[in-house]
């Protein structure tokens, strides 16, 4: 068998860096907002407040801008620690 090696270019690594960022962040906003809430998604609860769907935000990070979607609750109460409300730029995660 032949080994092939495959080179990667700036922006293939530049996409894999934003993708694995997306992900992260995804990840930690999810778990922020189950922990708002008190219980996990797809869980019934007797509370009034639940998961409303998502909003779209872009965020600055040094690999370029990225689009994020950020959970929301019905109450809209659920107030993101990683990525505040109107931050804009990914510096302190970063670094």
């Amino acid at each position: 068998m032949t080994k092939v090696k495959k080179a990667f270019n700036t922006e293939e690594v530049q996409a894999t860096i934003k993708q694995l960022i997306r992900q992260t962040l995804r990840e930690a906003l999810e778990a922020e907002l189950e922990e708002f809430l008190g219980y996990k998604k797809y869980k019934r609860s007797d509370t009034e407040n639940y998961r409303n769907g998502y909003s779209s935000k872009t965020i600055k990070t040094s690999s370029g801008s990225l689009e994020i979607k950020v959970p929301r609750d019905r109450k809209s109460e659920f107030e993101p620690q990683i990525i505040k409300k109107c931050q804009t730029m990914l510096d302190e995660l970063e670094h």
